[in-house]
């Protein structure tokens, strides 16, 4: 058995994680294989990453040549195929969603880094995994963070917490945010990520939407979730145990760290390539308190998370179009924030709502966030 090789399908191999995915895949030939390969529109990336890897299926929302022995699928025929052992869930958005639900119902284990699945359908997610025995593997550095630190541990559990490196905008005054441009929000001082999750860094969205997939990863209530800012980024999160004992995981800033521990479970790999973390030229690790005033999207992520229902689809939906229209320079950062809190206030939630349920929530918002940005485009034109 140690020598079996972990059969893989990645859905978004093209995006950042993806790619990264396929860094880790690459240093250990042997270990993996991949049976199938899912891209985005950048489908000349895709035809290399084919090339290489020779997946037996792909998928592709724009038409692309195949090999002969690559076949085009669905996401789903390939998050279901029966050599897959595992299915990592690198895209973004609710198009992660279905494909995911797939692969639990094939009782596969997946390797999770898109958010959006367990903040949107959450509840839905967690019953389908407990039905059909299949497991969740957290890439994210925060999640993954915890689970390490909880692994071997049956003590109860006084709080999570989450770490967040604040952005580039943690210091600034609500009126610097509102002139705040596209190139200062994305650059990002510790992590190299997608435009979209940058962005939600910018803002701290995505320690919102984190809090919420916490929740639902470790069944903890959000009253035992806490959120501080770390700077450096060097401890990922930490878990408190109800002795006062607090344990961290601690690595370099890189993804590539968490992906491997999600691929390598329960095992750990030797890989000499990763940097390592010098201790004696770590001058500080600092923690600071959040200021929600100037992250307003994370105290409305946090909100949605507590009401539940359909209220995190919404606020999915809505973070995504303020997001793109932010990029396309329609509506200023601080409009991010406004649009998002404008939709959720105008949404009437449903509680334990179906998949059905949550779909139409999202088509909802991201129509209401359209017509509200319009409104809002001629207002700052003005």
């Amino acid at each position: 058995m140690s020598n079996t090789i972990k059969k893989l399908a990645i859905l978004g191999s093209t995006g950042s994680i993806g790619q990264q995915v396929l860094d880790i895949i690459g240093a250990f030939p042997g270990k993996f294989r991949i049976v199938g390969l899912a891209g985005g529109k950048n489908t000349s990336l895709l035809a290399e990453q084919i090339s290489r890897f020779q997946p037996k299926l792909a998928y592709s929302p724009l038409k692309i040549s195949l090999p002969d022995k690559t076949k085009l699928s669905s996401l789903e025929d390939i998050a279901t195929h029966p050599e897959v052992d595992i299915v990592v869930i690198a895209t973004s958005g609710k198009i992660g969603l279905a494909p995911t639900l797939a692969a639990i119902r094939s009782s596969k284990k997946i390797a999770l880094a898109n958010k959006e699945v367990l903040v949107m359908a959450g509840a839905i997610v967690v019953a389908e995994t407990k039905r059909y025995e299949a497991q969740i593997f957290p890439i994210d550095s925060e999640h993954s963070a915890i689970w390490q630190c909880l692994r071997g541990e049956k003590a109860e559990v006084a709080r999570l917490i989450l770490t967040a490196s604040g952005g580039p905008f943690y210091h600034y005054s609500p009126a610097q945010l509102t002139k705040v441009t596209i190139e200062e929000a994305l650059r990002h001082p510790t992590w190299r990520m997608g435009k979209k999750v940058t962005i939600d860094s910018a803002t701290l969205m995505n320690k919102g939407l984190e809090a919420i997939e916490a929740h639902w990863l470790f069944s903890i209530p959000f009253s035992k979730i806490e959120i501080v800012i770390h700077p450096q980024s060097v401890i990922h999160s930490l878990v408190e145990f109800i002795d006062g004992s607090l344990k961290a995981q601690l690595s370099i800033p890189d993804m590539h760290f968490s992906i491997q521990y999600a691929l390598s479970y329960p095992k750990r790999f030797a890989n000499p390539s990763l940097p390592r973390i010098d201790l004696t030229r770590l001058n500080s690790l600092t923690f600071e308190t959040i200021d929600y005033s100037i992250f307003p999207c994370l105290q409305l992520a946090l909100d949605a998370g507590k009401k539940g229902g359909t209220y995190p689809a919404v606020l999915c939906a809505a973070d995504e179009i303020a997001v793109e229209l932010f990029l396309k320079q329609h509506i200023s950062f601080s409009g991010i924030a406004e649009i998002i809190n404008k939709t959720i206030s105008l949404h009437q939630g449903t509680t334990n709502p179906t998949l059905d349920d949550i779909l139409a929530a999202d088509e909802w918002a991201r129509d209401t966030a359209l017509k509200l940005t319009n409104k809002a485009s001629l207002c700052l034109k003005q």
